[in-house]
């Protein structure tokens, strides 16, 4: 009777277990990386940036943390469109990926845009990096997509993975409105989450 209590006991732990797990799962990736980079184009002409762009929240397809490596000087190869400025990033850990065929992430441990100009920061700077995808390869419209962090355990991170584990539900982190405030997002999430409750 003993043996088969705890035999039950072990069955109920193994269930609990297996459903924090895959509640945790979405957002918690793991990647043995490659040594390569990977090349992210900048849509410069995008009139919105950061984690909540579009009426109702446009689908994120790249999300990460990271620490800058190097950040180079601006230049002027773009041409009239926008200053140039190559940045490189370390990537840490990955939130989201998107699949998008052929031109998929395929685990490369590196990052580069040219997308630097004006965000203020500089080598060994935490960020948390925010990709979209545009004519099926990924893209950053810059400026709040490359947000600095204090440390690679933010707690933007918490809030942006509760985010993407809700498949992009807002109203899951009304409660970081502040957070995100700090960064110059609040409005951009507020419009989001009233999108969102008047849809759903």
């Amino acid at each position: 009777m003993r043996k088969q209590l705890h035999f039950a006991i072990f069955i109920v732990l193994i269930l609990i277990y297996s459903c924090n797990r895959s509640k945790q799962t979405k957002s918690n990736i793991d990647l043995e990386f490659t040594q390569d980079t990977l090349n992210v184009g900048y849509t410069y002409w995008w009139p919105e940036s950061g984690p909540f762009i579009g009426q109702c929240g446009d689908e994120l397809s790249l999300v990460f943390s990271g620490t800058i490596t190097d950040i180079l000087e601006s230049t002027d190869e773009a041409g009239p469109l926008y200053n140039s400025q190559k940045g490189f990033i370390q990537i840490d850990r990955v939130f989201k990926i998107k699949d998008l065929g052929t031109k998929s992430y395929t685990n490369q441990q590196f990052f580069v845009s040219d997308c630097f100009d004006g965000l203020q920061l500089k080598k060994n700077d935490h960020v948390l990096v925010f990709c979209y995808d545009y004519e099926n390869d990924f893209s950053i419209p810059g400026v709040q997509s490359i947000l600095k962090i204090e440390s690679l355990d933010d707690p933007l991170i918490t809030s942006i993975k509760k985010y993407i584990n809700a498949d992009q539900n807002p109203s899951k982190i009304k409660k970081d409105m502040k957070l995100w405030e700090k960064h110059g997002l609040g409005e951009a999430l507020e419009r989001i989450i009233q999108c969102y409750e008047n849809t759903n």
